[in-house]
């Protein structure tokens, strides 16, 4: 086994760096990498985690005030050197709490439902007003009511004036759903004059409640508005399957040594627990499509997993391996073969920054490579996080879905224990395959 020093979080034979070649690298600091390492005598797959030791006491020689001052005052001028603020057409003010992401999602809700492909320039035209309230939410102290009561204004008056585009641009057999979630949106007590009313009377919490309920249903409709993907796969991946659209598997997990999970509904402890897990083939049709093919066909029943600080992995790798796929915000098509280089903005429309974000482990052989097998949960955790709240990971691997249900389970599993079952529950119709499966 490598010797790693405690100065350093070290995997197998490789320190922990920004871009890693192979595995999870999950801070470039103070968590430990994720890798697979096929062991040359036994042909065997081992994770090998080695963490640096803990921080001094706050009275140690290391730790004196002097000393913090000292390096406070070298970062700085480092930074200065290297990157002025004058650079930045910022005042320095403003450059000290600037943030690269400050509207990535933060939620797997938020993250699919702007990862919807716009169809039609209406919905995106109320969608927008709309998510600003969510930011507009964050400010701490006196929230800004009337622009938010603008916004909401502006965004009925395009749904009321817009209807005819909004029914039409759905395919005539889903026209009938689409008009019952129409008629939602508008509704006086359930929509957005009931959204207006909210805001009104000041009430944060039912604005926040309101505010995400109509955008669920402005969801829905660009669900129903978008029946394919709107662009072509490169020809060297079309004899792959792939997803056109959103589905839905349901896991069931078991414990290992046979103890209970604390289940979010307040049943008391269960011996199994149930993780939905949205797919979202419009940003990653491949690497979703892989995955959904694997569960028809039974592929991670039974499989154990493995546990880290910051990732829950499938033990299932193989030999065969899938091109990264990753679409950069603003983009009309994934990029193949490639990560993204947050440092230059580039950010991806599925971001990994997401609690209960699922991916594809990197392929052993090659970093331009996901496996085609193995896949993680990833623990997001703010504190473990880089600038403006973003992973160290961010672009670095092909998100794919996010666990929408029993989030709740994900901190409670361990090393060794089980998906009992992989069922793809919905969205069998958008799987597709240039031939018929073997």
């Amino acid at each position: 086994m490598p010797h790693c020093g405690s100065a350093r979080v070290c995997v197998g034979a490789s320190a922990v760096s920004a871009r890693p070649r192979n595995g999870l690298s999950l801070s470039p600091v103070s968590a430990p990498r994720i890798s697979t390492i096929r062991s040359a005598a036994a042909g065997e797959e081992s994770m090998h985690l080695h963490l640096q030791d803990p921080p001094r006491a706050a009275n140690s020689p290391l730790f004196e005030p002097q000393s913090w001052k000292k390096a406070a005052i070298a970062i700085f001028a480092a930074m200065q050197v290297a990157a002025p603020f004058s650079d930045w057409n910022l005042p320095v003010a403003n450059a000290i709490l600037y943030s690269p992401d400050t509207k990535v999602p933060r939620t797997a809700e938020v993250a699919l439902r702007r990862a919807i492909p716009v169809i039609t320039p209406t919905m995106k035209a109320i969608q927008e007003p709309l998510e600003n309230i969510f930011y507009l939410l964050r400010i701490p102290q006196r929230k800004p009511y009337g622009s938010m009561e603008s916004d909401v204004k502006k965004a009925l008056k395009i749904v009321m004036d817009g209807k005819d585009t909004i029914i039409s641009s759905i395919p005539e057999e889903k026209r009938a759903t689409g008009q019952e979630l129409y008629d939602t949106l508008v509704d006086e007590k359930a929509g957005l004059p009931a959204l207006l009313g909210s805001i009104g009377k000041q009430d944060a919490d039912k604005v926040s409640i309101r505010l995400a309920s109509s955008l669920d249903v402005i969801a829905q409709i660009e669900l129903l508005q978008a029946p394919a993907l709107p662009y072509l796969l490169p020809a060297q991946y079309q004899q792959l399957p792939r997803l056109t659209g959103r589905a839905l598997v349901e896991m069931v997990v078991k414990k290992g040594d046979n103890t209970a999970f604390t289940v979010a509904a307040g049943q008391g402890p269960q011996p199994q627990g149930t993780i939905q897990v949205v797919l979202d083939g419009f940003s990653a049709p491949i690497t979703a499509g892989n995955f959904a093919d694997k569960v028809l066909k039974g592929f991670y029943n039974g499989v154990k997993l493995r546990t880290t600080e910051q990732a829950i992995l499938s033990d299932s790798a193989q030999q065969d391996a899938l091109p990264m796929e990753i679409l950069p915000s603003g983009e009309f098509q994934p990029l193949y073969k490639t990560t993204l280089n947050i440092q230059d903005g580039e950010l991806p429309v599925l971001p990994l920054s997401v609690y209960g974000a699922v991916a594809m482990a990197h392929d052993p052989s090659a970093e331009d490579l996901s496996s085609a097998s193995q896949f993680f949960f990833y623990l997001y955790d703010r504190r473990s996080a880089g600038l403006g709240g973003l992973s160290f990971e961010e672009g670095q691997f092909a998100v794919f879905g996010y666990a929408t249900k029993g989030r709740e389970l994900l901190s409670q599993l361990k090393t060794g224990d089980v998906i009992e079952s992989a069922t793809l529950v919905s969205g069998r119709d958008r799987l597709v395959y240039p031939q018929a499966p073997s």
